[in-house]
């Protein structure tokens, strides 16, 4: 079941994203943060992320498989008057023991449904190239519009090319 929190269910639900959050570093995730990242500062990060979601700038889902969450993604939209056409994905995210069903698929569908109902028509992403979520982008049908080398360090520290991507999205 994927569900979009309100801002009471995400307060609710910041156990579970971050033990999801440390879980994708562990794993070696490229998501903004270095190895060893604990769940109580992955909660910190979390939090940082609720006025947001309170304001409406920020739209998150959750994957639960029971009470557990097992996958997430956000909709970060804009907050420039030229570009309320415009909404970043960000934090796409898999457990590591649900990883390869389709779930990842399934909520960056999501995800984009969600754009185009809110009048969005265009979204945007950047992911570690060569990654097994740069893989996942160009067959759901994104399209790559660059590369920039060494832009950030993996889990380990190691820094890494980043690609970036667009997808046109129907209202």
């Amino acid at each position: 079941m994927i569900e979009r929190l309100d801002a009471a269910g995400f307060e609710a639900c910041l156990p579970g994203l971050a033990v999801l959050l440390a879980d994708a570093v562990e794993a070696g995730a490229s998501v903004g943060f270095l190895a060893g990242l604990d769940v109580s500062a992955a909660t910190a990060w979390w939090r940082t992320r609720k006025a947001a979601v309170e304001a409406g700038a920020l739209a998150v889902w959750v994957a639960r498989a029971g009470d557990r969450i097992v996958g997430t993604v956000s909709l970060a939209y804009s907050d420039k008057p030229s570009q309320k056409h415009r909404a970043d994905v960000v934090k796409l995210m898999v457990s590591t023991a649900r990883r390869g069903r389709g779930l990842g698929r399934r909520l960056l569908s999501t995800a984009e449904q969600a754009a185009a109902a809110s009048g969005v028509t265009l979204l945007m992403l950047d992911t570690e190239t060569g990654s097994a979520a740069e893989r996942l982008y160009e067959e759901a049908g994104w399209h790559r519009y660059g590369i920039v080398p060494a832009m950030a360090a993996d889990p380990s520290g190691v820094r890494r090319d980043c690609s970036f991507f667009y997808r046109t999205v129907a209202l």
